[in-house]
This record gives structure tokens, sequence and C-alpha cells, in this order.
């Protein structure tokens, strides 16, 4: 990268100047920051989605088991004679009218067993109380629905100086602003959005199944942690999907986006400001190139600083001479430099004496 112009000024400019600048520079600066960072995933989002098929698979073959309700009926209510029912009678021989001279035994009364299929088991339950909470996840994650993880960071400042560099007053106010605002959007072809309002209806076509309706019905008594690893839930697929979505439910709470907040306002005594000061400089630097003249107490300064410089040097050069004999080097010196400088501006003036003479001397013969 090629070297900043502004730079240049430094170099231009004598320390002397730079020095009093500073020392005379009072500044201050306000700095405030805010920052807000929104983390959010959608990994249960993936997950429920993958999982509806299953929980599905099993609300259509569900787990049953048969009930036997034992009633006794008068002969002319039973539905069905079972062994059960003639076994019950030989042993309750008082529900026996009469018996017929073939043999034939007609009863009063009789045992009447209806059989009956109940989904009331406990991996029906685990399925019902799962599908449950997974419609209570969603429906806090809709009401405070974050689509994308963002990033907010806005810094600010305002800084003041002014110093004095002999009559000149000089003065200086910036306000900075940067503002940073980035939201990444969820990488798919489909709308976060549309896509919790898709599994919102696949929940709510579980819901509607005759499994579900039945159990909630009954009222059943949902399954608390920790869970009983049945035959069932260990060894069959969809119940294993079934139980990865319910993990990750009870180790994760429905807000759990992270946000992370950080507001900040203070006045910064440090290298910020140290920083500034020196822009400050170079603003005022930069200003002074709109001067058309330099100043005859600039000159001068200039000249001194050289002089300071070009003496330093040269004592640091015969460090080893005496100082009477330095001063005697250096006064022949200047002596001798003088003397040239003023013998060339003589012979200069005798060259233009003498073609001036030439010139009006050939005037003369002209007018004759």
């Amino acid at each position: 990268m090629e070297k900043l112009k502004v730079i240049g000024l430094l170099d231009n400019s004598s320390e002397r100047e730079q020095n009093t600048f500073f020392n005379n520079t009072r500044s201050s600066l306000t700095v405030s920051t805010d920052m807000k960072k929104v983390e959010t995933d959608f990994e249960w989002l993936d997950l429920m989605e993958d999982t509806i098929k299953y929980l599905d698979n099993i609300l259509r073959n569900p787990n049953r088991f048969i009930i036997n309700e034992e009633e006794i009926v008068k002969i002319e209510l039973a539905r069905k004679t079972t062994v059960e029912s003639i076994r019950h009678l030989s042993k309750h021989t008082n529900f026996i009218q009469k018996i017929e001279d073939n043999g034939d035994v007609k009863p009063s009364k009789i045992l009447n067993i209806l059989k009956d299929e109940s989904y009331d088991t406990y991996e029906n339950r685990l399925i019902y109380t799962l599908i449950d909470n997974m419609r209570n996840f969603v429906e806090i994650k809709k009401k405070s629905l974050i689509t994308a993880s963002s990033l907010k960071d806005i810094k600010k400042a305002k800084f003041t100086a002014k110093s004095n560099v002999g009559r000149e007053q000089v003065f200086m106010e910036l306000n900075y602003t940067s503002s940073l605002i980035d939201k990444k959007e969820e990488q798919g072809e489909i709308p976060v959005e549309e896509r919790i309002k898709k599994l919102d209806d696949d929940i709510t076509m579980l819901c509607n199944t005759e499994v579900f309706k039945m159990l909630k019905k009954l009222h059943v008594a949902r399954v608390i942690p920790p869970i009983k690893k049945t035959n069932v839930i260990l060894k069959n697929t969809n119940f294993q999907y079934a139980m990865k979505l319910w993990n990750y439910l009870q180790s994760h709470v429905a807000n759990d986006s992270k946000v992370v907040k950080n507001y900040k306002k203070y006045e910064d005594n440090g290298i910020l400001k140290e920083y500034l000061n020196n822009t400050f400089l170079l603003d005022f630097l930069a200003m002074n190139t709109l001067n058309t003249t330099t100043s005859k107490e600039k000159k001068i300064e200039v000249v001194n600083e050289l002089t300071d410089n070009l003496i330093q040097r040269i004592v640091e050069l015969n460090a080893d001479l005496p100082l009477t004999e330095l001063k005697d080097q250096i006064g022949d010196k200047i002596a001798l430099i003088k003397y040239r400088k003023e013998a060339s501006l003589s012979e200069i003036q005798n060259v233009f004496s003498e073609h001036i003479k030439s010139y009006l001397e050939k005037i003369e013969n002209m007018s004759l």
C-alpha cells in the first residue's frame, strides 16, 4: 500500500511545532457502544419434521390389549354363550331354572363376557404425552418467533479538542458513528414461517387420529420421566425416533435462543484518545497547507531548528576536537563559504557591466 500523503505533513513540520501543539492540546472523548447478538437454531424444527411420520406409523398401528368385561344377565339378554359362561354356570347352579327331560339345562341367568380393545397402554400414553409436548413447544415458539440469527453493533464517539500555536487558536469537533446490522437468514427453499405452519398442521392431524382422541376422552395420565424401557420402546424403530425427540424436548426449553446484550457509555482517556489527538495535529497541518506564504516567524523558526540540528551533527562528528579549535574551524569554513558567495556575485556583476557598456557604445556609433 502506498504511504499516506498526510504522513508527509509530519516530516515537513518541525519537532518544536509538534511539541508546542501537543502541550497546548486539551481534548475530551465520549464513547458509547451498543451490541446485541442473537444466536438461534432450528434443530427442534428439523427433528420434529423428521419424527412426524414415525409418530403417524405408531398411531396407525397402535399397541393395544383386550379387556374382558364380565356381567351376569338374564338369559334372554345374553348375546353370546362362551366356555367361560358354561364354566361359571356349573359353579353357580342357583342360576339353573330347570333341566329338561332330554337333559338340556335352561338357566335363568348367565355370565355374559364382553371383549373390548383398549388403547390405554404405557406406550400409547407415552406417544400421547409426546404429541402434547410438541404442540405446547410449537405454540410457545410461535409467540416469540425469532427466524434468524442477527448481530447489531453500533459504535459512537464524540471528540472535541482545542490548542494554540502562537497566536493561532485551533478547535475541532468530531462525531463518529459506525453501524453494523447483520441478519443471517436460515438456509433452505421454504421459509421458517411456512415450515412451522406445516408442522402445526401435521401435529393437528396426529391429534385427530382415533387413538389420540380415545386417550384424550379417557383422560389418561401423562407419562413422566424416567421412561420405562419396555420391549416395544427399545426395539421398535418408530419408538426409537420418538424417544430421540422426547429426550430433546426434555433438555431444551422453547425460548432457548441465545441473546447477548452489551451497552457502554464512558469517557475514554486511553490509547483511542491518544490516536485522535494525533489526528488533531494532522488536521492542523493539513489546514496549514492553505497558507499561500510562509510567515517571517515561521522562516526564522525553521532556520533556527536547522542550525541547531547542523551544529549538533558537527559536534557529534568532531567529538575529539577541543572546543576552541572546533570554533576556529567552523569560523574559517563560514568565512570561506561567504567569500566564495560574495566573489561569485562580484564576477557576475562585472560580466553584466562589460556587456552593458559594449551595448551602449554600439548605439552611439549607429547614431553618428
